[in-house]
């Protein structure tokens, strides 16, 4: 007789009959199993019933008042939402020292199973939303080994167009060189871009609540959308770009096997597969194909900006009467009708860039030895209403900048007495 699992009444069945008389074979051939499947499931029983702990207190009955506070603050339905916080709470302010499941199975057996919490299903208009999130891949095949990627997945809500880009690093830079690229491939920039909570995008709190990051609020005020976080623990507020992480796990199944000969290869790639996908999936906002949805969404998606250069810092500066503003150590000349105003720093990758309503005014290359960088440029113009330019170089300064500009071969020799004869 084939060997088969018993279902929960057939082990009650078994647990009911002999006290009503019935033998151990009678029960076996009622149940279609061998003799041996009863006699064990009743030594299982046996034991079951026999177990010391049954009678024990629990360990979390010690702190049912505190627990019973705690649901009255916290609750819902009127179980703890998170039961791991009320664990912590008994732990740092009472000194408890039980174990997360023991104040879990005290839920469980005091108070009711919470009502399931349904949510709304609801498809946004043609060029309102992006959602935005990271994929993990550990073992990626390039040319010079196995390396640990990170996928950056971009998805317009309405039409369901994925854009991947894949990344060595997930800081900053990398945060926000990926949404230039994803933008790209997108032609056009959406309303509101919906993210979770990583540290490169919200730096405290989480959600609505949540504080941006300064140097990707003045990414986003730039570019032109809003950031939208997503509550914590609540992946079906961005269940598209979810759904487009597991796609592109879906790509890399596809060529597992495949030895890249960097990141540009396998970039080509996806981007050539994910175009693929497009022109055969039907999106079902719309019953079109997600490419042919795509064109449609394109007309409403903002115009693609100049998009800036990443960078992982931003300030704001005031300008100085001496055309200066202080960054990093160093200072920068900006164009003197700036003077007295605030501008704001981008520190970049391999730049400093200066903006003023919105624009790049300044560029100066980061981390130089030098100390003052200067554009005589900045010091030269017309008057405006709130700024006089400074005055113009004497006949010493002028000649001191021709020497300066000279290159270093055709530099006269004696320095001191050409500027001696230019001051006579």
């Amino acid at each position: 007789m084939p060997r088969r699992h018993l279902t929960e009444e057939e082990i009650v069945t078994i647990k009911i009959l002999p006290r009503r008389g019935m033998a151990k074979r009678a029960i076996a051939r009622t149940l279609g199993v061998v003799e041996g499947t009863v006699r064990y499931q009743l030594r299982r029983l046996d034991c079951r019933d026999r177990d010391g702990r049954r009678g024990k207190p629990e360990r979390a009955s010690a702190v049912a008042e505190v627990i019973v506070e705690w649901v009255s603050k916290h609750g819902e339905d009127p179980r703890p939402v998170n039961v791991r916080d009320l664990h912590e709470h008994l732990e740092a302010e009472h000194g408890y020292r039980g174990s997360y499941k023991s104040v879990l199975r005290f839920m469980r057996r005091h108070y009711p199973v919470p009502r399931i919490r349904t949510y709304r299903r609801v498809e946004t208009p043609p060029g309102a939303q992006s959602q935005t999130d990271w994929g993990e891949f550990p073992r990626v095949h390039l040319r010079r080994g196995p390396e640990a990627l990170h996928a950056f997945v971009m998805v317009l809500s309405h039409s369901r167009k994925p854009a991947v880009v894949w990344s060595r690093r997930e800081n900053l830079v990398a945060w926000l060189r990926c949404h230039n690229e994803a933008y790209r491939r997108l032609d056009g920039v959406a309303a509101v871009n919906r993210i979770d909570n990583p540290k490169t995008a919200i730096v405290s709190g989480a959600g609505p609540w949540g504080t941006v990051h300064p140097a990707y609020r003045a990414y986003a005020r730039t570019v032109g959308f809003h950031v939208d976080a997503c509550l914590p623990r609540a992946a079906n507020a961005k269940g598209k770009v979810e759904a487009k992480v597991r796609l592109s796990r879906l790509l890399m199944a596809m060529i597992r096997d495949r030895v890249f000969d960097g990141l540009a290869e396998l970039q080509a790639v996806t981007d050539a597969r994910v175009d693929t996908w497009c022109k055969r999936t039907i999106c079902p906002a719309t019953g079109r194909t997600v490419q042919e949805t795509w064109d449609a969404e394109r007309r409403r998606l903002r115009p693609l900006p100049t998009l800036p250069e990443p960078f992982d810092v931003t300030v704001t500066r005031p300008v100085h009467r001496d055309c200066m503003v202080y960054f990093e150590n160093r200072q920068y000349a900006l164009p003197f009708r700036y003077v007295g105003r605030t501008v704001e720093v981008r520190g970049c990758a391999e730049t400093v860039q200066f903006l003023a309503d919105g624009q790049v005014v300044r560029e100066y290359p980061r981390h130089t030895a030098e100390r003052v960088l200067i554009d005589v440029s900045c010091y030269e113009g017309e008057a405006t209403d709130r700024v006089l330019p400074p005055p113009p170089l004497g006949k010493l300064g002028q000649r001191l900048q021709e020497i300066q500009a000279l290159p270093v071969e055709r530099r006269p020799l004696d320095l001191y007495a050409a500027l001696v004869e230019v001051a006579r």
